[in-house]
């Protein structure tokens, strides 16, 4: 029997503002952008919240009420946390909502939704626990699955998520690695004792985050009755069906014309049809099945592009220049105490603002572009490196030397 594992990523980033070299020494606030432009941090969100979140919960909300078998998980980034907090409330709530139902587990990520495993252990530990801590006070709960930003993966990260008391993370199915093996099953990861890994069943999840709507593709339209068939045809070969996407899917990346809602709707009353299906949580998994066999990663994964690989962030000068002189203020920054400094320094953490700058698929119609808020990955280096030196001008004198000297 296939259990449909449900995981949804929500995340919105504090985008830099058009961040000129004249307001270095002169403007420390880099994320208020006020003006029409897609750098609109609260007009993102609101929009956002409209079109997806605040629909698709009450979606969840009325499905989880006319079936209780029915489950999902989420991760909610740190960065999204705060700015629902200060900007919509409303949407926080309706997650809240949803977490006292009982049918839907939290899932444990870097606060920041950030690059820092890649970086500095220390920092990846630090925001770790803040993400743990911001979870358990807004929902209540005490995450035991991981997933790290961007579902990125390899041995050492697993080894160490195992260290940290998780019994389980999330990563790609990426082709590469699973050779003749599915996806369909728990994997014990390299180097762990306890600790399992559900891999996304990216044909499956893609077939909804991105090819729902797309008339170019052989099986549109896409139905509930048609993708539970499929669900259902894992029977014998399989133990699970990880469908792990953006929650932006429902109603921002596929509009409600496209019949997206309706979909979700009636998605998983079809799947339970088959008696041999159920929903389950990422930790109800890894309590019912046992790993299959090892899975050994040693290069990085992720779910981001067809290479699956760190080069959506990391993959051109300006994006690892930009990125290594964040990472080397880490000493300066933290050994400030300030903590608007430190704040802001996290921020700049954040994984998108390295995306924007990626050029190896910058073209029209590219996802890249299609994501990203600024004219070109220049113009986002540009800014980026900006609000970068006047962050660097504000750290105490006593520690601006060794800033200066990196």
């Amino acid at each position: 029997m296939p259990s449909v594992c449900f995981y949804f990523q929500v995340h919105q980033p504090f985008r830099i503002k058009h961040y000129r070299v004249f307001d270095i020494g002169h403007d420390s606030k880099y994320f208020n952008d006020n003006s029409e432009h897609d750098l609109n941090n609260r007009r993102i969100l609101e929009k956002v919240a409209r079109k997806s979140y605040l629909p698709a919960n009450r979606t969840i909300l009325e499905l989880i009420k006319k079936h209780p078998q029915f489950k999902v998980s989420y991760s909610l980034s740190g960065v999204l946390l705060d700015q629902l907090e200060k900007f919509s409330p409303e949407t926080l709530k309706s997650f809240q909502d949803l977490a006292r139902t009982g049918n839907v587990q939290f899932l444990s990520e870097t606060y920041y939704h950030s690059l820092s495993f890649l970086y500095s252990p220390e920092e990846f530990r630090t925001q770790v626990k803040m993400h743990r801590d911001k979870i358990k006070k807004l929902f209540g709960q005490e995450p035991k699955v991981f997933r790290n930003t961007e579902l990125i993966y390899n041995n050492s990260l697993a080894v160490e998520i195992e260290k940290m008391g998780y019994k389980g993370i999330l990563a790609e199915g990426a082709d590469h690695i699973m050779g003749w093996r599915s996806p369909n099953f728990l994997y014990r990861p390299k180097g762990t004792k306890k600790l399992s890994v559900l891999l996304k069943n990216y044909r499956l999840s893609d077939d909804i985050a991105f090819r729902f709507s797309s008339r170019d593709w052989k099986e549109y339209p896409l139905t509930a009755p048609k993708f539970s068939q499929w669900v259902s045809e894992v029977n014998g070969n399989g133990n699970l069906v990880n469908l792990f996407m953006d929650y932006e899917t429902f109603g921002e990346h596929q509009w409600e014309d496209t019949g997206i809602f309706e979909f979700l709707r009636h998605l998983p009353g079809e799947i339970l049809k088959h008696p041999d299906n159920d929903f389950v949580t990422p930790s109800e998994a890894i309590d019912r099945y046992s790993p299959v066999s090892e899975l050994d990663v040693h290069n990085f994964i992720s779910w981001a592009d067809i290479e699956r690989d760190l080069s959506a962030w990391l993959s051109n000068p300006i994006q690892n220049d930009a990125i290594r002189k964040l990472y080397d203020l880490e000493k300066t920054v933290l050994g400030s105490k300030d903590k608007k400094l430190i704040e802001d320094w996290r921020k700049m953490q954040t994984s998108d603002h390295f995306y924007y700058m990626c050029t190896k698929w910058f073209a029209d119609g590219d996802v890249h572009k299609y994501f990203n808020p600024y004219s070109s990955p220049y113009e986002a280096f540009i800014s980026f490196m900006n609000a970068l030196g006047d962050l660097r001008l504000r750290i105490p004198s006593g520690k601006k030397k060794e800033a200066l000297i990196l």
